[in-house]
């Protein structure tokens, strides 16, 4: 060995800074970055899925990044009040929104929106989707999804089912079915999904399409009867359960939280926001948390699969929207 080359020694100093760079959060781009809280707007109230989800978001993107995320709850008008926010935002990577379906649904059901759905915003990435479980009053007289199906068909026009609201993940999961399927269940729209489950319950509603957190708890609850889920898979939480697809081919509906900068956000500033969130997606805290609320975490996600994801809702939605009476266009 080269006396003038101490390699072993040379290879252990290697080790250790390896080391000590995989302990260090992330660096961020740009001199200073970030210099105070980066913002997460959520454009619904506390308390919900969307929030409950950003939260946990939030902690493990902060344990990433050694920076400090604060959420923002920003509700009302349909998530537009905290969409326009970002939208109307610098462009400085302090403030980014967390939304929904609802991004995509919006422009199908208004007739104006205070802000460009693809123009004002700049895509960091997919984070998760949120299955919808199909769920029953025990009363209805049937046990499994082709036989709901064949009820619903022999009795068009008799059979409600309610949602959170017009352009709700569960309005959507439900007119979907109607749309595929022929099918013409009617809506009844409420001001939240409990309430319209608690309907469910008691037997004013026949059925509901809810979110799979809320929904497997009033299952697990014996209130209500689980038929199937929404994934084009079965869910690994509800492995028995069939998928709406394998009665309706097709088929597939889902709430999703993505994570948008404002239009003009620089590319390096873009490129660090996405491998970060990516970073976030692959904490075990974050998994577990993600498991537990009966989500699925994108674990690699790009501004350009996000960008084409937004393309293909915005197409999907509009279709249905139409065909469902709901097409402000």
């Amino acid at each position: 060995m080269n006396k003038r080359f101490p390699w072993p020694a040379l290879a252990r100093k290697l080790t250790a800074a390896i080391c000590l760079l995989a302990a260090t959060p992330l660096a961020w781009a740009g001199p200073g970055f970030p210099e105070r809280p980066v913002k997460l707007v959520v454009p619904y109230a506390a308390g919900g899925p969307t929030d409950t989800f950003a939260r946990a978001l939030a902690e493990s993107w902060g344990r990433q990044t050694g920076a400090t995320f604060i959420v923002e709850n920003r509700s009302g008008a349909g998530t537009m009040v905290g969409t326009e926010m970002v939208a109307k935002a610098p462009p400085d990577g302090y403030t980014l929104l967390l939304t929904t379906v609802a991004h995509a649904v919006n422009p199908s059901i208004h007739a104006a929106l205070p802000y460009r759905t693809v123009e004002d915003f700049a895509p960091v990435g997919l984070a998760a989707k949120a299955p919808l479980v199909l769920v029953v009053n025990k009363s209805m007289p049937v046990q499994s999804l082709p036989e709901f199906l064949a009820y619903l068909k022999s009795r068009p026009g008799k059979i409600n089912y309610g949602s959170a609201g017009i352009g709700s993940a569960p309005h959507l999961g439900a007119e979907l079915v109607n749309y595929l399927a022929g099918t013409r269940a009617m809506h009844v729209p409420y001001r939240g999904s409990a309430p319209a489950m608690a309907d469910v319950i008691g037997g004013h509603l026949d059925f509901m399409i809810d979110s799979a957190p809320t929904g497997l708890a009033q299952v697990h609850a014996g209130t209500v009867r689980l038929l199937a889920t929404s994934m084009q898979q079965r869910l690994p939480q509800t492995p028995d359960t069939p998928a709406i697809a394998e009665a309706i081919p097709g088929y597939e509906a889902y709430t999703w939280n993505a994570v948008f900068a404002p239009a003009g956000t620089p590319a390096p500033l873009l490129k660090t926001l996405t491998s970060s969130l990516r970073a976030a997606l692959h904490d075990e805290a974050l998994k577990r948390r993600a498991y537990d609320m009966g989500l699925v975490l994108e674990t690699e996600p790009t501004p350009a699969a996000l960008a084409s994801f937004l393309d293909s809702e915005l197409k999907k939605w509009s279709e249905v929207a139409k065909a469902a009476n709901m097409s402000a266009n």
